[in-house]
């Protein structure tokens, strides 16, 4: 009876993390130190969870062109590009984000803005990358 446990749980355990797709940030130019990655994971039709993890992340208003926030963006499979939020940065060291959307994902980007609520990108951008 233990062996069934162990084995369904280990099943159980592969399935979930093979629902997980994890996608690496290329160096940014603009802040070389930040180590950025993002995991999309379905959560049944049409929604998927988004989060984004930067690590060493300056902060915008040290960047060389100070700003005040940086903004993520998602691009769908349709190619319209949304402002789906910020990062919220509870110290220097992490900033993380997280989010579900009614839509699948197909690129995510980082921008460094001086507003929060934009509606198309217009300051430095920061990384991209596909999922």
């Amino acid at each position: 009876m233990t062996t069934i446990k162990s084995i369904v749980f280990i099943g159980v355990v592969v399935l979930m993390s093979s629902c997980v797709s994890t996608a690496k940030f290329p160096v940014s130019q603009v802040t070389p130190a930040a180590d950025i990655t993002a995991k999309i994971q379905k959560q049944g039709k049409p929604n998927y969870l988004v989060t984004i993890t930067a690590e060493n992340l300056a902060a915008p208003e040290r960047l060389e062109s100070a700003r005040k926030i940086y903004v993520i963006w998602a691009v769908s499979e349709n190619g319209i590009t949304r402002n789906v939020g910020h990062f919220t940065q509870k110290n220097a060291v992490k900033a993380t984000y997280k989010a579900s959307f009614p839509y699948q994902p197909v690129e995510v980007f980082i921008t460094a803005e001086d507003e929060e609520g934009l509606c198309e990108p217009a300051g430095i951008e920061i990384s991209r990358t596909k999922l």
